[in-house]
């Protein structure tokens, strides 16, 4: 039950929020408040309704050194996408051809802020955690990263393989991510620096969605293994091998640590409590 009650809750500000968002596209300044206040809310509901249905608090997503957690992950992620991108350039898929827009950029950070919130809260804070507590940590990671690839596919310009390179470099590394922090923080941050390095910054399509109005100007070109094709650069093998690499990364990390959570039969639950270490 407080599976459902967790996911219904956190569920219902992303619909609102995503939404809403969605109504006001254009005005970048309503996206950019909107955004903001849907993320915020998004954290103030899930540490709710956490407290409410397993009578704990929700250290995993605590107000210690929140701020560090939040902006180092959401520096790492720029890192990797813009990483991605070098690559792509270098060998002549992707190309400037001038100046975007620096209001437009401020609604994408908004509508890339309420989603990289409300998705982690959703698949890692509720999803992960709570199926990681009854199978354990590796057939959580799997069956999430799936989940998360999957739903990808009702974006427009969606394909079976951008799906796929979405679980393996986004639903696979976040989980893994959260499993070798045991905070939500980090995995928000690097989903939200990636994202809005996509949209914000360098205006490529993200995640199969219509191509996003940042601060360049710019294209892609080239095959689908090089550029991603329709779905964006995230459809790419540059991104798949930078999301694998992270992975690896942090399941080391999370096996290091203690962090890795047995099959249930073999193992208390999973220590949703653990220390924080990074």
């Amino acid at each position: 039950m407080r599976f459902l009650k967790q996911l219904l809750a956190v569920a219902a500000v992303a619909l609102v929020g995503g939404q809403s968002v969605a109504a006001v596209e254009g005005n970048f300044f309503l996206a950019l408040v909107i955004g903001a206040v849907t993320a915020v809310l998004g954290v103030v509901v899930y540490r709710w309704v956490v407290r409410r249905t397993e009578r704990r608090e929700p250290t995993e997503l605590g107000q210690d050194g929140w701020g560090g957690k939040l902006g180092r992950a959401t520096l790492i992620g720029f890192a990797m996408f813009a990483a991605v991108i070098a690559n792509i350039a270098f060998l002549g898929g992707y190309h400037v051809e001038g100046w975007g827009s620096p209001t437009q950029a401020l609604g994408v950070l908004g509508l890339m802020a309420a989603a990289a919130v409300t998705e982690e809260l959703l698949f890692r804070g509720v999803l992960f955690r709570i199926i990681e507590e009854r199978t354990g940590t590796w057939i959580a990671l799997a069956l999430t990263g799936v989940v998360f690839g999957a739903m990808h596919l009702v974006n427009p310009d969606a394909t079976v393989w951008g799906a796929t390179a979405i679980a393996i470099e986004a639903g696979f590394m976040l989980a893994a991510c959260y499993a070798a922090t045991r905070n939500l923080w980090v995995p928000i941050g690097l989903h939200f620096g990636w994202n809005f390095a996509a949209g914000g910054i360098f205006s490529v399509v993200v995640s199969g969605n219509s191509e996003s109005k940042g601060l360049l100007e710019a294209s892609t070109s080239g095959p689908v293994a090089l550029s991603g094709g329709a779905f964006g650069p995230e459809g790419s093998l540059y991104a798949v091998l930078a999301g694998a690499v992270l992975t690896v990364v942090f399941l080391w990390l999370a096996k290091r640590r203690g962090h890795i959570v047995p099959r249930r039969h073999r193992a208390a639950q999973a220590p949703a409590t653990a220390t924080v270490t990074q």
